[in-house]
């Protein structure tokens, strides 16, 4: 098990287009975190991405929870990426 830094660009209005699916996007992360797979997670300042931190799980797991994100299935996220995270 290893962590994993989880980064995505969101489409140019995020901010208007989020709405509708904000809850159930924090909802789905929430998930994560209550089982203690996302240690921390947010939006950038104006929100064009994000990073989310998971800890202990293996990259298909993180796949996983993009495929299931309610960001994704709305067009939202226009790309993400998955680094894994050797910390010092």
């Amino acid at each position: 098990m290893a962590h994993h830094l989880l980064l995505y660009e969101y489409v140019v209005d995020m901010a208007k287009r989020r709405t509708a699916h904000r809850e159930a996007h924090l909802a789905h992360v929430g998930e994560q975190r209550q089982a203690g797979h996302i240690t921390m997670a947010g939006a950038f300042d104006p929100p064009l991405g994000a990073a989310l931190i998971f800890a202990d799980v293996e990259r298909a797991d993180v796949e996983a929870f993009v495929a299931a994100d309610p960001y994704q299935a709305a067009g939202l996220i226009t790309s993400w990426r998955i680094e894994r995270w050797n910390l010092v």
